[in-house]
């Protein structure tokens, strides 16, 4: 697989096409809004001049990356591809518009992927005529620091279909895979998102403040971020979305969304994106 689609050029969109053209890949990123995919190429440029700045990449190296990412406002330009990577908003009606179109337009050995991280891979693909391509690839945030893809099979995922997307995971983009079979929230998402539903009961009690609980998982336990400086990094309206997900899916309470998390969605207060969450942060996405 050297040509791959990446559908959505939102934050995992821009963190997976970078990823993928770094790696030497052609990067086909599509979007609807003009004005969204402009944003989102700037983003990724910008995120390449502070690796420069790092000394984790050269210029040469960044215009390599830059000269692979195709960005395109029509589907039909991934018509060509190889594997075709999902990653709009999670809303099931509108990911099934997305895979009814690429089933269409790709021929039947493409693989259509979705990073969904909790909708349902199943019916996700029973709009599409060859249900046995359609895989899930759940990227972690950020898709560049985190290692780790899990992959996830519907009920009429094929073998093949599994192996191949495997192999492009673990020796293409050199991450690890874990097979995970269709579950609500997967592994990743499902665990996380109780460690911070947890963290904001703790908080809503009064036990200790937001900062006091960020410093004691990530000094105590070596986490690399707080429970909610990763809400924040996620998106508050993420976090929300999937537990209210699993909770309608599972139906216990343990997945009953914290008021806390609702009302600050609600107030606007979404993390990084908007600028403000638990914490705040600049327009580089850097806490202040």
């Amino acid at each position: 697989m050297r040509k791959i689609g990446v559908v959505g050029a939102g934050t995992m969109g821009q963190g997976i096409a970078e990823m993928l053209a770094f790696h030497g890949l052609e990067v086909y990123l599509t979007e609807h809004s003009e004005e969204k995919l402009s944003q989102a190429l700037l983003q990724i440029e910008q995120n390449l001049d502070r690796q420069i700045e790092k000394w984790a990449l050269t210029q040469a190296e960044k215009k390599l990356a830059l000269n692979r990412i195709h960005p395109t406002g029509e589907l039909a330009e991934l018509a060509g591809c190889e594997l075709i990577i999902e990653t709009i908003t999670e809303d099931l009606e509108s990911k099934k518009m997305i895979f009814e179109r690429l089933d269409q337009l790709c021929g039947p050995e493409v693989i259509l992927a979705s990073n969904t991280s909790t909708l349902s891979l199943t019916e996700l693909a029973s709009v599409t005529r060859y249900q046995q391509r359609v895989i899930g690839m759940h990227f972690v945030y950020p898709v560049n620091r985190t290692d780790l893809v899990e992959i996830v099979r519907g009920l009429k995922t094929s073998d093949e279909t599994f192996t191949q997307t495997k192999d492009f995971v673990e020796h293409v983009i050199q991450k690890k895979g874990i097979m995970v079979f269709e579950s609500p929230g997967f592994v990743t998402t499902r665990l996380i998102c109780l460690f911070i539903n947890e963290a904001l009961h703790v908080l809503e009690e009064g036990v200790a403040s937001a900062e006091d609980i960020d410093s004691a998982m990530r000094i105590g336990y070596a986490f690399q971020n707080g429970p909610f400086e990763m809400a924040d990094r996620f998106g508050l309206d993420a976090v929300l979305a999937a537990l209210e997900r699993m909770f309608r899916e599972y139906g216990e309470l343990k997945y009953r969304p914290s008021i806390v998390l609702k009302k600050m969605v609600r107030g606007g207060q979404l993390g990084v994106k908007s600028g403000a969450g638990f914490f705040n942060y600049d327009k580089d996405g850097v806490r202040q």
